[in-house]
């Protein structure tokens, strides 16, 4: 095994879960602060409307790529899978072609993002004042967006593997080097979002070439080396079988996210704006309950591949216990602080620092309840699941926000933003319900398969 890797089927749980956990939070914290560090240095050099522009462009970001990147879930999990098994054959060629299928992935996404930019937006009724700059955004940054699928694909496998510092590492080195280069072409070239654009896409090509390079420099059966690359059929199935309904959980998951950006957008810019703060205050809670729902899934994975099913139902109870907690903690303390936060992205308008607050009040607050729900699914695809969670999702989060829309938010009286953000939480507690319900089921067949077997 690898130096920086940790063996999940054997030692003490909640310990290894929390020092498993930390590095990647940590990783999505600096992810968050690509963005983080756009809004922040429009917000500041170039006014509230570039806010907008570049906030606008969110969920349709996520929209596009999150099909792709469930493919990256459905690699980690069969690397797990291969590991706890001790299949070291299978992980070498579970390795060797999903570099191959996130250059695939990158590539087709480069072409619709660019090429598609301006018509979704339109069709998600962006303002005409912030259409053109969010458009440029757009553009710039699926120029790069090859690199993100390459880091995703390969922090996935190290992940998997038990090495939660080198993704670490490589993303702390892009998130200076995005944060400087934000710097120097807004503030010295005045670019404008263009500049934030183009600092993001450097960034992301830059931890990809790291994150290949630590593959290479592995000593273990997730060692890549380039000229083996090759799409083996049976690992790319696995993959595809895996990662195919998350990514469609994901995409369904972000048209709904962009039905509810469209119905803000007809607020006006100055919502856009305060709604966009809030949303990347939101996503630092976030990150951190995804980060559990990432060592559930690792967790459950490599165990269930080794067939101890104790540990199995351990890393269950830990990580709903440990996510409820992060989300409750990190949720109620962005509320808490909500104004001082939200004016360091948007320090010229107390219009949109209120429609921020009264986000964060609806959303950020009851967001433990997301995260129950997101490691519920975590745990589902480490016992080898992906459909069942992808059609209870997409039905209680999906579905249900999209009938919320065209229907109670439709009446004139109800025709606000508080209607939308009650639509979360109502969604968040009906999915992982089910979901927790159906894990406790197919943990009981798994064991009885493996006794019997």
């Amino acid at each position: 095994m690898n130096s920086k890797s940790i063996d999940m089927t054997q030692g003490p749980l909640l310990k290894q879960i929390i020092f498993y956990t930390i590095p990647i939070i940590l990783t999505g914290v600096l992810q968050l602060l690509f963005n983080a560090a756009d809004l922040v240095v429009v917000g500041q050099y170039c006014g509230s409307v570039s806010v907008g522009a570049v906030g606008a462009t969110g969920p349709v970001i996520n929209l596009i790529t999150n099909l792709f990147i469930g493919f990256s879930v459905g690699s980690g999990v069969s690397v797990a899978h291969a590991i706890g098994a001790g299949k070291d054959d299978d992980i070498h060629r579970i390795v060797h072609t999903s570099v191959p299928l996130a250059l695939i992935c990158g590539l087709i996404l480069t072409i619709v993002g660019v090429s598609g930019a301006e018509t979704i937006l339109k069709l998600m009724q962006t303002p005409d004042d912030t259409i053109r700059l969010s458009t440029i955004y757009m553009q710039i940054y699926f120029c790069g967006i090859i690199g993100s699928m390459l880091y995703n694909f390969g922090a996935s496998i190290l992940r998997a593997a038990g090495d939660t510092r080198s993704p670490l590492i490589h993303l702390t080195v892009a998130g200076v080097v995005n944060v400087l280069l934000n710097l120097l072409f807004v503030i010295v070239f005045k670019m404008d979002v263009a500049g934030v654009a183009l600092a993001t896409t450097i960034s992301q090509c830059l931890s990809s070439v790291l994150i290949i390079r630590t593959l290479m420099k592995r000593t273990d059966a997730c060692k890549f080396i380039p000229k083996k690359m090759k799409l083996y059929m049976k690992p790319l199935w696995k993959i595809l079988r895996i990662g195919l309904p998350a990514g469609i959980q994901g995409s369904l998951f972000s048209i709904s996210n962009v039905l509810i950006q469209s119905s803000i957008n007809s607020f006006g810019s100055i919502a856009v704006s305060g709604n966009s703060a809030a949303g990347n205050i939101e996503g630092f809670v976030y990150t951190a309950m995804n980060s559990v729902t990432q060592s559930a899934l690792n967790f459950t994975g490599q165990n269930h591949g080794a067939n101890n099913f104790t540990r199995v139902k351990k890393t269950a109870f830990i990580s709903l216990g440990f996510v409820f907690t992060v989300g409750a903690v990190l949720g109620v303390s962005s509320y808490i602080f909500s104004r001082p936060l939200l004016s360091i992205y948007i320090p010229d308008s107390e219009e949109a620092i209120r429609y921020g607050i009264t986000r964060l009040l609806y959303i950020a607050v009851p967001y433990c309840f997301c995260g129950i729900m997101d490691v519920s699914t975590g745990l589902l695809r480490g016992l080898g699941s992906s459909i069942l969670p992808m059609i209870i999702t997409v039905a209680g989060v999906c579905v249900f926000r999209i009938v919320w829309i065209y229907t109670v938010f439709s009446i004139p009286q109800y025709h606000k933003l508080e209607t939308l953000y009650i639509s979360y939480i109502i969604s968040w507690t009906m999915t992982f319900t089910v979901q927790i319900i159906l894990y406790a089921v197919l943990f009981r067949i798994k064991k009885k398969k493996t006794i019997t077997a």
